[in-house]
């Protein structure tokens, strides 16, 4: 349910708790009034007999009821009747102090200087407690402190003599102090209650606003997921047809087109990919592996990587040896510093760039300076955006898609290198990790990027390839193009396009002893089905130890981790050929019966 409060504009709001202030002291307000009224007024009746002290007293009594017990505010009411309900407070309480202002014509005498004393005290002691309940409503306070001063300031001033007159004197100054004090007081909470609710405003449209970044955050996500995974569809068709080929042309003169067609779909992949790369480390699908790195192999394969690229630019890349070792992922350490590198290399005209290591304390400062275009200062927070960059207007494609440095922040995250950028508009840019320095004796060193890179090349120069393959896929094209693929590699392949037909065909194999030593499985299926959860199933009905690998063209967060969680093999669409043969022989000493 709507708050009474809810859509108020802030003068409002805060009249509505001035008013809440001032009705929440009616029941002890008005009580006390009526017990010193009832207190004077029999004082004066018992003590002095005055004619006139029973029936004030009866009036007073009546009056205090009337403004007890008539109905009052409550926070259920709805906030554009504050103003109606401060009136009447004002109403009543102006209502209470005129009926006592007449009292001290009737008490106060110059022959009786204990009842004037008495009257001055109650009067003055009940207005003062009053303008502590009263400050927060103006008009209230007014309609209080007036009358029933005013009341009697006249009434001893009328007796004449000195002593009535100073008594008079002290009275309108009192009057005017506290009516002062009062009035501030309202001042300083007025401003107290605006400048909370300001407060409350602007967080309320802070909130509104991360709110709806976030969903803008989750719009763009989901966007790029959709559009990935319809770009990575055809182009994963394309690259299998490309592939098949490529392999039938490789000996013929026309070989040299299929291979430029495939050097144009491997660049196509290569920036699907780097989209990939940013919805898998948003999906916290990325899990670094901390070992003991050797900066100076690990720039050795960088100089390498990078050396062609800086000599076709005429530009120089020195990268140099600095014996330390890091503690850190190789493979992510690799790929942020050939982001860095990547992007030096693009943004430099003339001159060239250069990565030291140094020690320093307990860390080591990896630095990748260039000279650059540089980066002006107040551009400098909006390097690590998706698809930002600088000086690019026209989205040339060859200075990339702009995410190598939102990567790069992301591993930083990831791996808790620290990553500080200095910037010099025109001369040039310097992008440093910090990283700590691994200082353990006989440390192990785990696997540099380039010995893996070795070991792939030595295990895909002759594949061990499943002897029978099961297929399931429901785009015709790339059931087709699998097959041709397979086929061209001496692989027996049978396609279907759902969960059902594979069943079949599995029963069908196992009937006639003839099983098959892999399933491959895409991870969308039609209608919605889960291509993850049929393959799971297929392989718990039939065969357990069944190699199952996925192939994917998906890359929203949830659903890779979703992946990940299960330990099934994927690979993710486009898959390149050879790293689709890869992956099937590395399933092949399981899959050949």
């Amino acid at each position: 349910m709507n708050s009474p409060a809810a859509g108020a504009t802030i003068g409002q709001r805060v009249l509505r708790e001035h008013v809440a202030s001032v009705w929440a002291t009616r029941y002890t307000s008005i009580p006390a009034h009526l017990c010193f009224a009832a207190a004077l007024g029999l004082f004066i009746y018992f003590k002095h007999d005055h004619p006139w002290a029973l029936p004030w007293l009866a009036v007073l009594v009546v009056v205090d009821l009337y403004v007890l017990l008539t109905p009052g505010w409550h926070r259920g009411l709805p906030v554009s009747e504050s103003p109606w309900w401060a009136r009447k407070y004002a109403r009543l309480v102006t209502l209470v102090s005129a009926v006592t202002a007449p009292g001290p014509w009737f008490f106060i005498s110059a022959d009786n200087l204990m009842l004037t004393t008495v009257m001055v005290v109650v009067v003055m002691v009940s207005w003062t407690r009053a303008v502590q309940a009263l400050w927060a409503l103006k008009p209230a306070l007014l309609g209080y402190g007036i009358p029933m001063m005013s009341g009697l300031i006249v009434a001893l001033a009328a007796q004449g003599d000195s002593l009535h007159l100073f008594l008079a004197a002290f009275g309108a100054a009192h009057l005017l102090l506290t009516l002062r004090t009062g009035l501030r007081q309202n001042k300083v909470l007025t401003e107290a209650l605006t400048l909370r609710f300001e407060n409350e405003a602007l967080a309320a449209r802070l909130r509104e606003q991360i709110a709806a970044t976030e969903r803008a955050s989750a719009e763009k996500t989901r966007f790029l997921a959709t559009a990935s995974h319809d770009l990575r569809q055809p182009l994963h068709a394309i690259a299998l047809f490309g592939a098949a080929l490529e392999n039938t042309l490789r000996d013929r003169p026309e070989g040299k087109n299929a291979e430029r067609l495939m050097r144009a779909v491997n660049a196509v992949g290569t920036s699907l990919d780097t989209m990939l790369d940013v919805s898998r480390l948003d999906a916290g699908v990325v899990t670094p592996e901390l070992t003991c790195v050797q900066l100076d192999a690990l720039f050795l394969r960088l100089n390498h990587m990078f050396s062609a690229q800086a000599e076709q630019k005429s530009l120089q890349l020195r990268v140099r040896a600095s014996g330390l070792r890091v503690r850190s992922d190789p493979q992510l350490l690799s790929r942020m510093l050939a982001n860095l590198i990547d992007n030096a290399l693009k943004y430099t005209v003339h001159g060239g760039v250069t990565v030291t290591a140094r020690a320093r304390g307990e860390t080591v400062w990896i630095d990748v300076c260039d000279t650059g275009i540089g980066i002006a200062s107040d551009r400098l927070g909006q390097i690590f955006e998706e698809f930002y960059q600088i000086d690019n207007p026209g989205r040339d494609r060859a200075r990339g898609l702009g995410i190598g440095l939102s990567i790069v922040q992301r591993l930083s995250r990831l791996l808790g290198h620290p990553v500080q950028v200095r910037s010099r508009f025109g001369r040039g840019t310097r992008f440093r990790l910090v990283l700590p320095v691994d200082a353990s004796i006989g440390a192990s060193v785990g696997p540099m990027p380039q010995d893996i890179e070795m070991r792939e090349r030595h295990r895909g120069a002759a594949p061990t390839l499943p002897r029978r393959v099961l297929l399931i896929d429901d785009e015709t094209e790339i059931r087709a193009a699998m097959t041709e693929l397979l086929r061209s590699c001496s692989v027996d392949v049978l396609a279907v396009a759902d969960e059902a037909r594979a069943a079949e065909a599995l029963t069908q194999a196992w009937a006639q002893a003839e099983p098959f030593s892999l399933l491959l499985c895409d991870y969308r299926l039609a209608d919605g089905a889960d291509g993850l959860a049929a393959g799971l199933r297929l392989r718990e009905r039939f065969d357990p130890d069944m190699p199952l690998l996925l192939i994917t063209g998906e890359t929203a967060p949830e659903r890779l981790q979703r992946v990940r969680e299960s330990g099934v093999s994927v690979l993710f669409k486009p898959v390149d050929a050879a790293a689709l043969l890869r992956a099937m022989a590395e399933l092949a000493p399981a899959a050949t019966p």
